[in-house]
């Protein structure tokens, strides 16, 4: 039997559905060649045009594209207010829940074959985003209008943490990032997002709001944040998640405010620091290194070190530093970190710790007095040194540290035993020192210049190895009085002998 001929209007149906299908099936459809742009990049500008056309919200009352308009659109983009968007359909209907309140599995589980097209585009715009010829494309045909309109109607998270994405890639480029400023409502809708309950877009929030605060506009985001509400939000969420990637990009956002000119310390610093925010800082310390010490999550050493740069950026600050540095629990948190044994796994943190016992060290003096009879502190500050061989001003903290807990060393008063272990610890850090010495003995000026923007010692290294020369020398003179069990090896004579005459030399070329 002949098949049935079709009629006009299941031919236009089934030549729409194939014309959809196609678009799903290919990845990088072709564009027509009279949109095709004089433009130096990789990507037709027209297919990128297309991409946006397919990101536009859908009515769901009568199936019609959301009205964009500008002053500055293209003709072929100041027209897709009155196209039929057939490839996508975002319908309210109910078969996608809402999230709030339910689990962010239930909330991502039920995805239309629209929206699945839909996400397609969007994370092909996602990652041409992030590159600025590409981006400034993007934001010339209003990209910024159409993820701003997706996020004032869609109850899809996926399709909010898409947009989120979007605009977090643009605002990495200077003419996208002013472009957002400009766009009526755009940051009072992203800032909304923070009130939401599903991880990937809180995550995406947070890195946008972070990159805003750290932009030439900066103040607008700011205020944007200041309602105290906002910042309540900010730091509950901050102390509460469990997700390590959210944690991470939520303390990110707190170093970006910490990090911020001036003129945002009265917006956000000091409201902040009202709600708690060193308190916070401090718990989420507490919480990582626990992890650290009990179950070692490589994932998670990211955290502990962006949580470190927060604090270390606390300290710094005039009117808010001596609070956190006069914190007991951080203070021993942060030896607690000096002092951890496998060094390598986290050896950014701990430099990072190294500097901030030298902060906490400037603005408490009286702390050195604690801690310099803790040899394993002592030592695990020199198994900090060879991590710091790119970080002239880390470097010069942790000298002026060392420095500051040996001139507190009466070798004169103290036993032979304890100076014994002194003598044993800095023998068996010999190799680490010399290496040092002989890594940086050019930097003698750049390592002055930055140990005096941190308000160290300039000659902390020099008093330091003077120190350890007085250390020596006197265990030298008491050995041989010494009871039996305090006796060291024979070759260790040899091992002090090769130290004396390190630190000789390199307290002499200091001088010079």
């Amino acid at each position: 039997m002949a098949a049935s001929a079709l009629t006009p209007t299941e031919e236009e149906e089934e030549q729409g559905q194939l014309e959809e299908d196609s678009f799903v099936t290919s990845h990088h459809p072709s564009a027509p060649a009279d949109e095709l742009f004089d433009i130096s990049t990789t990507v037709d500008p027209s297919y990128v045009i297309s991409l946006i056309r397919k990101l536009l919200p859908v009515d769901a009352k009568n199936g019609d594209n959301t009205d964009i308009r500008s002053s500055n659109c293209n003709d072929e983009v100041g027209s897709l207010s009155n196209d039929n968007c057939k490839s996508m359909e975002i319908v309210n209907d109910g078969s996608v829940s809402d999230f709030q309140g339910e689990d962010e599995e239930d909330s991502r589980a039920h995805v239309s074959a629209g929206e699945e097209v839909w996400e397609e585009c969007g994370c092909v715009l996602w990652d041409l985003a992030a590159n600025q010829t590409h981006a400034e494309l993007m934001v010339q045909n209003l990209v910024l209008e159409v993820l701003l309109a997706n996020l004032m109607v869609s109850h899809s998270v996926r399709v909010t943490e898409i947009c989120l994405g979007i605009m977090g890639n643009l605002a990495c480029h200077e003419v996208a990032m002013k472009q957002m400023i400009s766009t009526n409502g755009l940051i009072a809708v992203v800032v909304d997002q923070l009130f939401l309950d599903d991880t990937q877009c809180l995550c995406e929030a947070f890195r946008l709001l972070g990159l805003g605060l750290q932009s030439s506009d900066f103040i607008k985001w700011a205020e944007a944040l200041q309602p105290e509400h906002i910042l309540s939000r900010i730091l509950w969420v901050t102390e509460n998640t469990l997700n390590p990637q959210l944690t991470e990009k939520s303390v990110g956002l707190l170093l970006a405010i910490l990090e911020s000119q001036k003129e945002v310390e009265h917006i956000l610093l000091t409201p902040s620091m009202k709600l708690g925010l060193p308190t916070g800082l401090v718990n989420l310390l507490a919480f990582e290194m626990s992890k650290l010490t009990n179950e070692r999550i490589p994932e998670r050493y990211s955290v502990l070190d962006v949580i470190l740069h927060a604090l270390e950026a606390l300290c710094v600050i005039d009117g808010y530093s001596q609070e956190i540095c006069s914190n007991k629990e951080f203070f021993q948190l942060v030896c607690d970190l000096i002092k951890f044994p496998d060094k390598v796994e986290v050896s950014n943190s701990c430099v990072t710790a190294g500097v901030l016992i030298a902060n906490i060290l400037s603005d408490v003096p009286d702390i050195a007095s604690e801690i310099s009879q803790d040899l394993p502190f002592l030592q695990g500050l020199f198994d900090i040194l060879p991590f710091t061989s790119d970080d002239l001003e880390a470097r010069g903290a942790l000298w002026s540290t060392i420095a500051r807990l040996l001139v507190r060393v009466q070798e004169d008063e103290i036993t032979a035993s304890i100076l014994r272990q002194y003598v044993f610890i800095l023998l068996s850090k010999t190799n680490l020192i010399e290496d040092d010495l002989f890594d940086h003995q050019f930097d003698n000026n750049k390592e002055n210049d930055s140990l005096a923007a941190c308000g160290a010692r300039t000659n902390a290294r020099t008093l330091t190895l003077r120190k350890i020369i007085c250390i020596l020398n006197k265990w030298n003179a008491v050995k041989d009085s010494v009871e039996e069990k305090d006796v060291m090896d024979e070759h260790d004579d040899e091992n002090i002998r090769r130290l004396l005459d390190c630190c000789h030399k390199y307290t002499v070329s200091s001088a010079e």
